[in-house]
């Protein structure tokens, strides 16, 4: 799968949303991302592409101090941007800001296509490869993709394969990093299962203490939950409940442990 040509392709469609966005007037609200408007939106996710163009371009092995500003390359003119410490932000979305956006976003996949995945770097999984980032990073697009469009009240569905090819990486990636992160309590021996409806797609996540183990294929599971890809795929990054998904069988109480288990940070 060619990762890049599909971060390529969200970065620019979530910058089509956005530039719809500003010529709507007064930026709208995300519901997907409660107390952000599209223009919070916007500087989240170019913040967050100069960080990672910082960590993967450096080569640096060890976690950057994210609260220098040296690395954002930030232009003098910066009327109506965000504060990330006072949001919402009302009024229309910049177009100076959107153009920072935008040039970050290209210089990111530029760098990605010239970096061997393999490549050593600090992430914040035990995943510590530059083809890490360029894995979440397409997701990230992707995801702040539908939530912009869902602003404006159209999401589509996220690519099957890539969403597909993703389910497996959250769950055995993401998920234990989020769990270290957010100090989730030790499981029970909890086991959700995932099912694609859409095509060739199974999933088993184990939590058993502190360890979290995730394989592919069916096993037995205390809840199955079933969808399209790209529904299972909005369900783990929290951007719809399992009442969305095409079908949940089993034990609803363990269900509910879902969010406990897997805390967003």
């Amino acid at each position: 799968m060619d990762l890049v040509a599909h971060f390529r392709r969200e970065t620019r469609a979530f910058e089509d949303a956005v530039r719809r966005a500003a010529r709507a007037g007064d930026a709208p609200p995300v519901p997907s991302c409660p107390g952000w408007t599209v223009t919070d939106l916007t500087g989240h996710l170019a913040w967050v592409h100069r960080f990672v163009a910082h960590v993967v371009g450096d080569r640096l092995r060890d976690a950057p101090d994210h609260t220098d500003p040296a690395f954002l390359g930030l232009p003098p003119d910066r009327a109506g941007w965000p504060d990330p410490e006072r949001p919402p932000t009302h009024g229309p979305v910049p177009a100076s800001l959107v153009d920072w956006y935008a040039a970050g976003a290209a210089a990111l996949g530029a760098l990605f296509a010239d970096r061997d995945p393999e490549e050593p770097v600090w992430t914040w999984t035990a995943d510590r490869t530059t083809g890490f980032w360029l894995w979440i990073q397409t997701f990230e697009a992707a995801v702040h993709r539908w939530d912009a469009e869902n602003a404006l009240g159209a999401p589509r569905p996220f690519d099957a394969e890539l969403a597909a090819d993703g389910v497996g990486r959250f769950l055995g990636t993401v998920v234990p990093a989020w769990r270290t992160a957010g100090r989730a309590p030790s499981g029970d021996g909890e086991r959700f299962g995932f099912r694609r409806t859409d095509g060739e797609g199974h999933w088993t996540v184990h939590f058993d203490g502190d360890t979290v183990r995730c394989a592919a294929g069916p096993g037995p599971c205390d809840v199955e939950l079933s969808g399209t890809a790209s529904d299972l795929t909005l369900f783990l990054w929290r951007r719809i409940t399992a009442e969305r998904l095409a079908g949940v069988e089993g034990d609803q109480a363990v269900l509910k442990r879902w969010a406990v288990l897997v805390p967003t940070v």
